[in-house]
């Protein structure tokens, strides 16, 4: 059974201000809550079960998407409490929620890839070494959607960082994950951490696999990304009905 945990408990604060009042993933994109686009794309790529990591106006979400039922999904709900507790943290205090493995992918990202190939790639790579607790899906972006951060080559990682950037960089972190809930054991219950720290210590310890998807991203953590992905839903959807 896929499993994905979706990161929504940011304040999106380069959207303010409609997000002073509506979560990212509340936010209208061509006549729905853009949650609601991601949610049919995952139910479309085999996914079952999905865990909503949320935090800021997280209860309005789960108004809105309730049980998941209506989607042909079962989702659950992780709330971060007071503290916000970043992207690794928040799937820390989730774990009992998200079973021995599982995808990671941000709550303002709609990413057309191949979920089973990259569960399947995964899995594989966790037969060969038993030392593998992560894998990151990268893109050639090549500085052209966002700014590349990942040196990769025969398919390894050989540098990751949204710091410490180099021009051999011509690969970005594509925004999906796979994990086994081991690689958050180092995470500290109830602090915040962000899972670039996570990637970068796996990567360190030769924990981390990669696996290179083809299909570019979209996001809407911007409010140009917003308006690329509404023509990009809007499109997709006008080809559906001409079919």
């Amino acid at each position: 059974m896929l499993t994905v945990a979706i990161l929504a408990g940011g304040l999106a604060t380069r959207l303010r201000p409609i997000t002073e009042t509506v979560p990212k993933s509340l936010i209208e994109v061509n006549g729905e809550p853009f949650i609601a686009h991601q949610l049919r794309l995952l139910k479309c790529k085999g996914v079952q079960r999905v865990v909503l990591c949320v935090g800021h106006l997280g209860e309005l979400v789960q108004r809105v998407i309730g049980d998941g039922s209506a989607l042909g999904l079962q989702i659950e709900y992780s709330f971060d409490g007071p503290v916000l507790l970043g992207t690794a943290g928040a799937i820390k205090n989730a774990l009992a929620k998200l079973g021995e493995s599982f995808f990671v992918m941000y709550g303002d990202s709609y990413l057309p890839c191949d979920y089973a190939a990259i569960a399947q790639n995964f899995e594989a790579a966790s037969s060969r070494s038993r030392a593998v607790l992560g894998m990151m899906t990268v893109f050639r972006n090549e500085g052209k959607w966002d700014t590349s951060n990942v040196e990769f080559e025969a398919g390894r990682i050989l540098a990751y960082s949204k710091t410490n950037r180099t021009p051999r960089m011509d690969y970005i972190d594509y925004g999906l994950g796979v994990f086994r809930a081991q690689a958050f054991q180092g995470v500290q219950a109830g602090k915040a951490c962000d899972l670039v720290e996570l990637y970068t210590v796996l990567l360190e310890r030769n924990q981390l696999a990669a696996f290179e998807v083809r299909e570019r991203f979209y996001e809407i953590g911007s409010a140009a990304g917003l308006r690329e992905t509404a023509e990009f839903l809007a499109a997709k959807s006008e080809s559906r009905l001409m079919k």
